[in-house]
C-alpha cells in the first residue's frame, strides 16, 4: 500500500513503517519509560506480599567476580543497585551534557537558576525531614527525603504534565543533575564505610586520564574507554565509596555537537571511495567517519538509553520496591517519623524550595535570572520533583534496615503518588486560566534562544505565507534530498492547518550526495528573477528525479517563463552567488543538512513530522502573544 503524501508516515523509512506500531511509539517516549517501571513496582509488591520467600530469596543470591587476586562478592540486588544503576546515572550525565553543549542550557545565564533552585528543593526537604527527626535515630535517614527520580519524575510530567513541555523538562534536568549529584555526593561521604584513600586515587588518576584524553580529541575507542570505566568504578568500589558517581561523572564528559558540514563530507567520500573499492580497510575508514561526524554524547545516548529505561531501572525497582502491605505496617506509617518525613519532605518541601528560590533568585538579580518557563510550569516542576524513587531507595536502603526500611519505602511511594496527583491537579487548573493568563503561566516572559545567524530579511528571502505573521518557519534545503522532498507535503499541511504562518525557502545544496542540487537551485533563483520561484521550487520537489538542464528548461516553459532567458541565467550561473549567500548563512547557524527548520530563529531537533513540528509553532505561537 502506498504512502499517501502528508500522512504521518511520510517521513519514515519503508523499516520503520513496517513495525512502527502503537506500543513502539509509547516506548519511544519518557511516558512509555515511567509505564514499565510503573509496572515493575506493581510486580515487586504483588510478588513479594504473595510469596516472600522467594522474593528476598532471588534477591539475596550471592554473586562473585574473582580476577585475579581481586574479588567482589555481593547479593543480586547490591549488584543492581551498585553496578547496574551505574549506567543509569551514566545516561543522567549524558542528557545533562547534550542540554548543557546544544540544549536549552547551552545558555550559561541559563544554568544558575536551576542549579540554585535544585539545591534549594533539596535543602528545604532535609529541613521538613529533619523538624520531624530530630533528636532520633531515624535523623540518619535525612538523605532519602532529598532526591528525586530523574527517570520516573520525566516520565510522569510526560503523564499529567502541560501539552509543550519541552522547556520544562530541560529546566528540570539541569536541577535534577543537581539533584543526583548532591545525592551522590551525600551516599559517598554520609552512608559509606571507610574509606581506603589508594585505590580512591587510582580512581581519580584513571578519571582525569580519561577526561584529559577527551579534552584533546584523543580517540580512545569503545572497548579502551569502557575498560577505563570499569576498572575506575572497581577502583571505586574497592575504596569503600559508593560507586555510582562514575557514572554521572563519565556521562558528564561526553560532550555532545551537532554534526558539521565538513565531517558529513569527508564521510561521504569514504563511502563513495567504498562503493568504488570495497575493501576491509575503506569499509573501516567510511564507518569510522560516520561515527566521527556524530558526537560522543549522542551515540552513547543511542546505545544506553533504552537498556536503562527499559531494563535497568525497571529492574532496580523489581529489586527494591517490595514491601509486604498489612495493616500494622499502614497504621505504624501514619505515626511514624520516617513515612511523615519523607512524604511532607517531598510534597511540601520540594516544591516550596524549588519554587521560593526561583521567585527570589530572579528578585535579586532584577529579572536576569528568570526560568526558561512560567510560574505554573516551575511550581509543576517542583511539585513532580517530589517523585523520588531510585536514589531515595538507594540511600533508604543504606541508611534503615527491618521495619523502618519498610517505613521509608512506603513513604517513597506514597510520596511519588502524591506528587504524581498534586502535578496533575496543578496542571488542570491552569489548563482552565484565560488564554492569555495561561500561555504567560507555562511559557512565562523569558527571552527565547535564537540559533538563526542571519534573520529573515522579506526584502531578499524566498517568504510564503503573510510578512506579519507571528510565527516564522525557516527551512534550510536541497531541492534534490529525498527527505526534504517528504518534507514539503507536511510544511504544507502546516501552512493549511494553522493559517499564520511565515514559511521561508534556505538553499543548502548538498554536492556531494547530490550532483543536480547546485543547478537545481540556481534554476529556481533564474524562475525567481521572473517572479516564478514558488512556482518552480514546487515542481522541482515534485520532479526529484529528473533535474537535468533539459528538465530545468521544460519546468521553465511549463509554467510560461521566457525559457531563453531562463536558460541564458542558468547557463551563465547568475543565481550562484544567492545560493552561495544562503550557504554561508547555513554555515553560520551550524547547520550541515537537510532538512534543517527553524521556529522564530530557534532550531527545531528531532522529528520533522506534522505531530512534532505543529507543536513547534504551538509553543512559538503561543509566546509571540506575550510580546505583542
Amino acid at each position: 500500500m502506498a504512502v499517501q503524501e502528508g500522512s504521518p508516515l511520510s517521513g519514515l523509512t519503508v523499516w520503520t513503517r513496517g513495525r512502527d506500531t502503537p506500543l513502539r511509539r509509547l516506548l519511544r517516549t519518557d511516558t512509555g519509560g515511567a509505564a514499565v517501571l510503573l509496572a515493575a513496582i506493581l510486580v515487586a509488591l504483588v510478588w513479594i506480599n504473595l510469596d516472600r520467600s522467594s522474593y528476598d530469596g532471588l534477591w539475596q543470591t550471592r554473586l562473585s567476580i574473582e580476577i585475579g587476586g581481586w574479588e567482589v562478592s555481593e547479593d543480586l540486588r547490591l549488584w543492581v543497585n551498585n553496578g547496574l544503576m551505574t549506567l543509569f546515572f551514566f545516561v543522567v550525565g549524558l542528557e545533562a551534557r547534550r542540554e548543557f553543549d546544544i540544549g536549552e542550557l547551552r545558555q550559561r545565564s541559563r544554568v544558575a537558576l536551576p542549579v540554585l533552585a535544585g539545591i534549594a528543593g533539596m535543602v528545604v526537604a532535609v529541613a521538613v525531614y529533619l523538624a520531624l527527626n530530630s533528636g532520633r535515630p531515624s535523623a540518619r535517614g535525612w538523605g532519602v527525603a532529598m532526591a528525586t527520580d530523574t527517570a520516573f519524575a520525566l516520565g510522569l510530567l510526560a503523564l499529567v504534565g502541560p501539552p509543550f513541555r519541552e522547556r520544562l523538562r530541560a529546566y528540570m534536568i539541569t536541577f535534577l543533575v543537581v539533584d543526583d549529584l548532591v545525592s551522590l555526593a551525600v551516599i559517598a561521604v554520609m552512608y559509606s564505610g571507610p574509606v581506603a584513600p589508594l585505590p580512591l586515587l587510582v580512581a581519580i588518576v584513571l578519571m582525569a586520564a580519561m577526561l584529559v584524553a577527551i579534552t584533546l580529541r584523543v580517540r580512545l575507542g569503545g572497548v579502551m574507554a569502557f575498560a577505563l570505566g570499569a576498572a575506575a568504578w572497581a577502583a571505586v568500589f574497592d575504596s569503600g565509596v559508593e560507586p555510582l558517581v562514575v557514572g554521572l561523572a563519565l556521562g558528564l564528559m561526553a560532550y555532545a555537537y551537532p554534526a558539521g558540514r565538513g565531517a558529513l563530507e569527508s564521510a561521504t567520500d569514504l563511502f563513495r571511495s567504498f562503493r568504488e573499492q570495497p575493501t576491509p580497510e575503506l569499509a573501516r575508514s567510511a564507518q569510522a567517519a560516520v561515527r566521527r561526524a556524530v558526537s560522543p554524547n549522542e551515540r552513547l545516548q543511542q546505545v544506553y538509553y533504552p537498556w536503562t529505561q527499559y531494563a535497568i531501572v525497571p529492574l532496580f525497582a523489581l529489586a527494591n520496591a517490595g514491601i509486604a502491605i498489612n495493616g500494622g505496617l499502614l497504621l505504624r506509617a501514619l505515626a511514624s517519623p520516617i513515612f511523615l518525613g519523607i512524604v511532607l519532605g517531598y510534597v511540601v518541601g520540594k516544591p516550596v524550595g524549588i519554587l521560593g528560590a526561583s521567585f527570589v533568585d530572579k528578585k535579586l538579580s532584577r529579572g536576569r535570572l528568570r526560568p526558561p518557563v512560567g510560574w505554573a510550569a516551575v511550581a509543576g516542576g517542583g511539585t513532580i520533583a517530589g517523585v523520588g524513587f531510585t536514589v531515595a531507595l538507594l540511600i533508604a536502603s543504606l541508611a534503615f534496615r527491618g521495619p523502618q526500611l519498610d517505613e521509608a519505602k512506603l513513604g517513597i511511594l506514597a510520596a511519588a503518588l502524591l506528587a504524581t496527583g498534586v502535578t496533575w491537579l496543578l496542571f488542570q487548573v491552569t489548563a482552565r486560566l484565560p488564554h492569555r493568563l495561561k500561555v504567560r503561566a507555562l511559557f512565562g516572559t523569558a527571552n527565547p534562544i535564537v540559533d538563526l545567524a542571519v534573520d529573515v530579511d522579506p526584502e531578499r528571502d524566498h517568504v510564503r505565507g503573510p510578512q506579519d505573521a507571528p510565527v516564522t518557519l525557516v527551512e534550510y534545503g536541497d531541492f534534490e534530498c529525498p527527505y526534504c522532498g517528504r518534507a514539503e507535503p507536511i510544511v504544507r499541511e502546516l501552512l493549511a492547518e494553522f493559517g499564520d504562518i511565515r514559511y521561508v525557502w534556505r538553499h543548502l545544496p548538498l554536492p556531494d550526495v547530490h550532483p543536480h542540487a547546485q543547478l537545481a537551485a540556481e534554476a529556481s533563483e533564474a524562475a525567481a528573477s521572473q517572479d516564478a520561484f514558488w512556482q518552480m521550487h514546487d515542481l522541482l520537489l515534485a520532479h526529484q528525479g529528473a533535474l537535468q538542464t533539459s528538465d530545468l528548461a521544460s519546468y521553465a516553459n511549463e509554467l510560461g517563463l521566457d525559457v531563453e532567458r531562463f536558460s541564458d541565467e542558468l547557463l551563465q550561473h547568475a543565481g550562484e552567488a544567492r545560493v552561495a549567500e544562503d550557504v554561508e548563512s547555513a554555515d553560520l547557524s551550524g547547520v550541515s543538512g537537510t532538512p534543517t527548520f527553524f521556529v522564530n530563529g530557534r532550531r527545531h531537533y528531532g522529528a520533522y513530522d506534522i505531530d512534532a513540528l505543529s507543536a513547534a509553532v504551538r509553543i512559538a505561537g503561543a509566546r509571540a502573544t506575550l510580546v505583542r
